[in-house]
């Protein structure tokens, strides 16, 4: 992994929207192969870097590098697998369906849905309409879907928001499987006890990078427990504190 360049490379990246910015400026790197968390508070610009990794957003200055091209390319399309928060299929449709024209307009083989439907535990729900799932399993069938063709690159927004811990638990198993066979992950999450999972973080607030670095790194940088005091320390202490 080491000497593979970046899979995302973001320089000077600029947002504003509605007269605000809402992404000040961002420099980082997401190491390929990886599993990097991208961890902060609800509103703070998380689902706008994971838009404009995946070119759908648009940018008011900076680039965005994704597997040696500008995001948003048309060769990038198949490479790129991108999960956002609320599920993406259609719910008239059964989880098979669904799947099945998403493979056909992949250019999937024609084997994926029935491997993808099998990686994220819903084998035995091809045959079932999407909309009568619970949330839970609607998200892993986005999932499954986004899996399609073997992408080299996933971007999930929030992928274990509302799952109970066993499913959370055996998804992030699935996310290192996936990228110990060589794909990239970049998943955002408001839970900071889910940035132990990661093999790298980046810590965000109000549109900045607090950090990027490793779990290790950055419990031994700021001395604390856990990421959640790590991310408190790096913030600085509340005004409260200081009267």
């Amino acid at each position: 992994m080491a000497d593979r360049p970046p899979a995302v490379a973001v320089r000077g990246l600029r947002v504003v929207r509605g007269g605000g910015t809402v992404l000040h400026g961002l420099d980082l790197e997401i190491p390929a192969g990886s599993v990097t968390g991208l961890l902060g508070p609800s509103g703070c610009g998380k689902t706008t870097l994971l838009r404009s990794v995946v070119g759908v957003q648009r940018t008011a200055a900076g680039t965005v590098t994704v597997l040696g091209e500008p995001a948003g390319s048309a060769g990038l399309r198949a490479r790129v697998g991108y999960v956002t928060q609320a599920p993406s299929v259609y719910t008239d449709l059964t989880v098979g369906e669904n799947l099945g024209y998403f493979a056909e307009v992949l250019g999937a083989p024609r084997t994926d849905p029935a491997r993808v439907a099998e990686l994220v535990g819903l084998a035995d729900r091809t045959g079932q309409s999407v909309g009568s799932l619970s949330g839970g399993q609607r998200a892993r069938v986005s999932l499954a879907a986004a899996l399609l063709g073997a992408p080299e690159l996933l971007i999930l927004d929030e992928p274990t928001v509302g799952l109970d811990p066993v499913l959370r638990r055996d998804l992030w198993e699935l996310f290192h499987r996936l990228a110990a066979a060589g794909a990239t992950l970049l998943i955002s999450s408001h839970v900071m006890d889910e940035a132990t999972r990661c093999t790298r973080l980046l810590l965000m607030r109000e549109g900045r990078l607090l950090a990027d670095d490793t779990p290790e790194a950055l419990l031994a940088a700021t001395g604390a427990a856990d990421v959640e005091a790590a991310f408190l320390h790096l913030v600085g202490p509340s005004p409260e504190v200081n009267r």
